[in-house]
């Protein structure tokens, strides 16, 4: 299915030509882009939204984002976004999330960045996830034949259109290419994408998620483990997966948390040293409890999801594997300079060590930033790509900004307890009251967690094992 079914009819009525791209199959826009060599600012993104009128979709630049409070001016509508699954609903003869961003084919009214009428050349999704679309503008411009036309695209810091970073040549996207071009970022493991697959689909069961992670023996008996563990106190005895799940974890902890062993399998790093394994495990761990156990206490109008919250506590720090495995020697070095220099953040330390050795031609990103690139092209949701991209940057304010503050929050809570690799001199009270939290309320929740320090200690050695 090279060409989603409707798209083709619609494209072949409005006498458009297009040249499909074949590539490697992916899970997200972003490693489509790297797989089938185009230019991401010539690439078209949509964002699908609804309200009591309908559904619309907004068509903008790849490397931009989406001003919904302009979409709204300029159509006069009162539109919030879609989740991917809803999307999917919309577009039933694509793959999930490989929407062609053409609404006229599926009967959806548009509104594109006006930006986009200065082009040439066009890149888009096909409806296929192994194959992108070539378009010239004269075709695109019939294609979306009497949309609405707007200023609606944000460029992100770093993106065409605005400051570069560093030394002004390259671009997030530029690095997330080269990086892709260079050293083949390691997939998304397959049984963490059948994981994946099962949490956003609203109909997987139990009995689904159970025979997935009993495909992997050393994921089931970790996930046995953890059901046994004291964290939960359950008395009666666990025989399987499924009743691991249905009596002692639920689905979503299982499934989060079994994805994050599952992914961290692509990587390979020593066990070794303050960001080794078996440091990275237990950062993991406590941060994803003690973001969840924040989550939980939060106001509701925070918006926050304890489950959500947990996967980016558990995934945030993905970056440093990442590093690992791309770039052993410099990894190495990092590890010797965060042991000896406990004053410094690991921001500072990893500029003194980038730019060394075989990570020369790339821009200090930091585990951060280069832990989001990898996440986006994995497909994972918003939240916990923003979670690990700027989780460094004290002070952010932005989008998914209440869930970097837990993530931050988690961090300066731990490292008064020696854990982790964020020992900078970031103050918790400004996140505490910008989450809506009490200073009293904080540390109790943090003292409660803290408390089952050696159970949580197990999992995080049974993990690194």
């Amino acid at each position: 299915m090279p060409i989603a079914v409707k798209l083709n009819q619609y494209l072949g009525r409005q006498n458009v030509f297009v040249h499909e791209i074949p590539h490697e199959r992916t899970v997200s826009l972003g490693c489509a882009i790297s797989k089938a060599n185009v230019t991401p600012d010539a690439t078209l993104k949509s964002v699908l939204m609804i309200d009591v009128k309908g559904a619309v979709m907004a068509v903008f630049p790849f490397p931009a984002e989406l001003n919904i409070d302009a979409v709204n001016q300029a159509l006069g509508r009162n539109l919030q976004l879609l989740t991917p699954e809803q999307s999917d609903k919309l577009f039933t003869d694509c793959e999930t999330g490989a929407h062609p961003p053409i609404g006229g084919a599926y009967g959806i009214p548009m509104i594109i960045d006006e930006s986009l009428l200065e082009q040439d050349l066009f890149y888009l999704q096909s409806g296929c996830n192994a194959t992108m679309l070539q378009m010239d503008g004269r075709a695109f411009r019939l294609a979306i034949a009497g949309t609405s036309k707007g200023p609606i695209a944000v460029w992100k810091e770093g993106s065409a259109g605005t400051s570069s970073l560093n030394n002004g040549n390259l671009s997030i996207d530029d690095v997330a290419k080269k990086l892709e071009k260079l050293y083949r970022l390691p997939p998304m493991p397959a049984i963490a994408v059948k994981i994946l697959h099962l949490v956003t689909d609203p109909d997987s069961s139990v009995g689904e998620l159970a025979e997935v992670i009993e495909c992997d023996p050393s994921l089931a008996a970790q996930i046995m483990r953890y059901s046994r563990s004291a964290l939960f106190n359950y008395q009666g005895e666990i025989r399987s997966v499924q009743e691991a799940v249905n009596i002692v974890l639920g689905f979503e902890r299982v499934a989060h948390i079994a994805m994050g062993v599952a992914a961290s399998k692509a990587f390979d790093i020593p066990k070794e040293g303050p960001l080794g394994l078996d440091a990275f495990w237990k950062h993991t761990l406590y941060s994803a409890t003690l973001c969840q156990h924040l989550a939980q206490k939060l106001p509701s109008e925070a918006g926050v999801d304890p489950g959500l919250a947990y996967l980016t506590g558990l995934l945030h720090n993905f970056g440093l594997l990442l590093v690992g495995h791309l770039f052993p020697p410099e990894f190495c070095m990092l590890n010797k300079l965060r042991e000896a220099n406990l004053e410094l953040s690991m921001d500072a330390i990893e500029k003194q060590v980038f730019g060394m050795g075989g990570a020369q031609d790339l821009i200090a990103l930091g585990h951060g930033t280069i832990g989001g690139i990898l996440l986006r092209m994995w497909n994972l949701p918003e939240e916990v790509v923003k979670s690990a991209a700027m989780h460094q940057t004290i002070g952010y304010q932005g989008d998914c900004q209440n869930y970097v503050q837990l993530v931050q929050l988690a961090n300066c809570l731990l490292k008064s307890h020696g854990i982790g690799d964020e020992l900078n001199e970031q103050d918790p009270e400004p996140l505490i009251e910008a989450l809506g939290l009490t200073v009293d309320k904080t540390h109790e929740i943090s003292e409660a967690a803290m408390s089952r320090c050696s159970d949580l200690d197990a999992m995080a050695a049974e993990m690194a094992a």
